[in-house]
């Protein structure tokens, strides 16, 4: 072993390699996306529409209604993948190495991070692994809040200002913190001003239980 592998503890970036992940386009491609990318989408611009457009150019699904902000970093819009009536803020990156996909009536708020990509870090050459986020329909992922790899955000389910999500979400929960803790349940006003329990067998331990049985009865 050498002195610098001493030193490192047996970690060898210099050994980095990742011959197996499949980049979904080619480099020219690629090329082309950073460059309109830096320019136009990741720009003080204004405008949504026509970020769509781009998006949909490079490969990203987006549905009808959706709402995008400047300054919107995306990794691979080919792996971008949004429902309709959503919202994307200004400062999200979607660090999208694997699949993000967001479904319908999704707000990601001012600065969020979704981040699809880690390393094996028992590796010495620091190993890529990459797994998809998924946001499910009408879930909110506050601003500047973090969803870490692999995680699914369930149903309406609420991830607070800051708060970093390293594991998956219930339907309709709302979470905060770092370390993640689920702190209630979202309900969704009628028009007519009732509030209604999207999901009402679920009895939230931060709530009272007797509440928690109307709002089943209801």
């Amino acid at each position: 072993m050498s002195i610098n592998d001493s030193r490192s503890g047996g970690v060898r970036l210099d050994l980095f390699a990742n011959p197996e992940f499949d980049r979904g386009a080619s480099r020219l491609t690629e090329f082309v996306w950073l460059v309109v990318s830096g320019l136009l989408v990741d720009s003080w611009l204004p405008g949504s529409g026509w970020r769509c457009a781009l998006l949909r150019c490079f490969g990203a699904r987006i549905g009808i209604g959706v709402v995008i902000k400047p300054r919107v970093r995306v990794k691979f819009p080919w792996r971008l993948d949004v429902g309709d009536h959503t919202w994307i803020g200004e400062g999200v990156w979607i660090d999208n190495l694997a699949l993000v996909r967001l479904g319908s009536h999704v707000c990601v708020s001012q600065g969020a991070y979704l981040c699809t990509g880690s390393h094996d870090w028992s590796a010495p050459g620091f190993d890529l692994i990459t797994r998809p986020i998924v946001a499910a329909d009408g879930a909110w992922i506050g601003a500047r809040a973090t969803i870490g790899p692999g995680v699914t955000v369930g149903d309406g389910a609420v991830l607070t200002l800051s708060s970093i999500a390293t594991r998956d979400l219930e339907p309709w929960g709302v979470y905060a913190g770092s370390p993640l803790k689920r702190t209630g349940r979202r309900r969704i006003r009628t028009f007519d001003g009732h509030v209604a329990c999207p999901n009402p067998g679920a009895i939230d331990e931060h709530e009272n239980p007797q509440m928690a049985r109307m709002d089943s009865a209801a």
